[in-house]
C-alpha cells in the first residue's frame, strides 16, 4: 500500500489518549511500514503557549473538584454542540490548514475534542474519513457525531450503548482498546529485574495514571510495612512533585522500595510485576489487562474512571481498594501463597487469546484501502 498518510489526532487531557494514538501508530507501521503515521496533540500542537494552560487547569480541577468533573460528564450532551463550535472557533481555527497541509488519507481521533472538531470540518465540506476510537469502557455523547465513519470501541457493551445513541451497527467495531504491542509480548523477568535493580520478591507495581495522580498516603504507608517480604515499585508519571515528597521520606527509604518517575518501560514492569495498584484509566486497565496482571483498583474519579472501574470488577479482572484489609488478604497471599498468585495470572494470560492486539490497526487498513490515494 503506497503512501497512504494516517493523522492521529489527540489532547493532553491524561496520558491516556495520546498513548492510544502512538500504540496505534506502531501496529499501523508494524502492519504496514509504508503507511504514514503523524500523532498530534491538536492544542498543544496550534496554541503551545495556551494548550499547556488549559490542561493544567483542568488538572487542578480534576484534583480538587472531582464532583465538578464527574457533574460535566454527566452532563455531556448539553455541552457538546456548544463546546464544539467555541472550540472550532476560538482554539482550533487553523485545524483546517493543518488538515490541507498533511492532506491526510483518513484522520483517527482518540480524544473527544478533535474529534467534534474534525466532525465540524467535515460538515462544513471537508472530504476525509474519520476514525474515532473511544479510549474507555464506557461512551459518552461527545463522541458521537453523525460525520465519524467508524467507531472502535473496548467491548460489546459500549458498542450497545452506541446503538442505544442511534449509531448505526455498520459504523460500531469491537477492537479493544490499542495498547503499544510491546505489552503483548512476554521478555525475560530476569533480564528485567536486572535492569531496573529488583530482587527475585513479590513486586507490586503502584501507578496512578500518566499524570501520576498518587495522593493515597494511606494505602502507600500500609504497603511500606511489607517491604521486608515484598518489593514495592511506585511510579509517579510526570509527577516530579509528588515523587520527591516520596523520596524525602524515611519509611520509603528501602532497598525494597523503587520510586520512579515517568518511564516509557511500563510494560516490563507490569511483566516483572505480581500485582498493579492503580487508579481505574482505561488505558492502564487495558495494559494490566494484557499482561494479566491482577488489579487493585483505588478512588475511582466521577465519570470515565468508575464507568472503568465498574467494568473490570464485574468481570473479575481487579477489585476496589474499599478497605486495608484488601490489601492485607493480597500481601499474604503473595507472601505466603505466591505459587497460587502466579497460576492465577497464567489463567488471566490464556483468557487474553480471545484478543486480537492488531484488530484496531487491520480495520484503518482495510478503510485505507477504500480510498484513492489523495496525493
Amino acid at each position: 500500500m503506497a503512501q497512504k498518510r494516517v493523522l492521529l489526532l489527540s489532547e493532553g487531557f491524561g496520558a491516556g489518549h495520546t498513548q492510544a494514538a502512538h500504540a496505534l501508530a506502531s501496529s499501523l507501521r508494524q502492519c504496514a511500514p509504508d503507511v504514514q503515521t503523524k500523532v498530534l496533540e491538536l492544542g498543544s500542537f496550534l496554541n503551545p503557549k495556551m494548550a499547556p494552560l488549559i490542561i493544567s487547569a483542568y488538572r487542578k480541577t480534576l484534583i480538587s473538584k472531582p464532583r465538578l468533573i464527574g457533574y460535566m460528564y454527566r452532563h455531556q450532551k448539553s455541552f457538546n454542540r456548544f463546546t464544539s463550535l467555541a472550540l472550532h472557533r476560538i482554539f482550533y481555527t487553523s485545524t483546517q490548514d493543518v488538515v490541507q497541509q498533511l492532506n491526510p488519507d483518513l484522520i483517527v481521533c482518540t480524544h473527544f475534542i478533535p474529534n467534534a472538531v474534525i466532525s465540524r470540518l467535515k460538515r462544513l465540506g471537508a472530504r476525509v474519513p474519520l476514525c474515532t476510537v473511544i479510549t474507555d469502557y464506557d461512551a459518552h455523547d461527545t463522541w458521537i457525531s453523525p460525520e465519524v465513519d467508524r467507531y472502535f470501541v473496548s467491548t460489546p457493551e459500549v458498542k450497545r450503548k452506541l446503538r442505544s445513541r442511534g449509531v448505526s451497527r455498520a459504523k460500531i467495531q469491537v477492537t479493544g482498546i490499542p495498547v503499544h504491542p510491546d505489552f503483548w509480548k512476554r521478555p525475560s523477568k530476569d533480564e528485567i529485574r536486572r535492569e531496573f535493580g529488583l530482587s527475585d520478591l513479590p513486586a507490586i507495581l503502584v501507578m496512578g495514571g500518566g499524570w501520576g495522580m498518587m495522593k493515597d498516603q494511606v494505602v502507600h504507608e500500609y504497603l511500606a510495612r511489607w517491604k521486608d517480604q515484598v518489593q514495592i515499585i511506585f511510579c509517579f508519571g510526570s509527577n516530579e512533585e509528588a515523587r520527591r515528597e516520596m523520596e524525602a521520606q524515611d519509611r520509603y527509604g528501602h532497598p525494597h522500595i523503587h520510586i520512579l518517575g515517568f518511564t516509557k518501560e511500563v510494560d516490563r514492569l507490569m511483566e516483572v510485576s505480581d500485582l498493579l495498584v492503580t487508579k481505574p484509566g482505561g488505558m492502564t486497565c487495558t495494559e494490566g489487562l494484557a499482561k494479566g496482571i491482577p488489579m487493585l483498583f483505588h478512588h475511582p474519579l466521577p465519570g470515565q474512571e468508575e464507568e472503568n472501574f465498574q467494568y473490570f470488577t464485574a468481570q473479575g479482572l481487579g477489585e476496589p481498594i474499599d478497605s486495608l484489609e484488601v490489601l492485607g488478604r493480597w500481601m499474604h497471599r503473595l507472601v505466603e501463597h505466591y505459587d497460587d498468585v502466579v497460576q492465577e495470572r497464567q489463567k488471566n494470560l490464556a483468557n487474553t487469546e480471545k484478543y486480537f492486539p492488531k484488530q484496531s490497526a487491520l480495520s484503518i487498513l482495510e478503510m485505507l484501502q477504500e480510498q484513492p490515494v489523495q496525493h
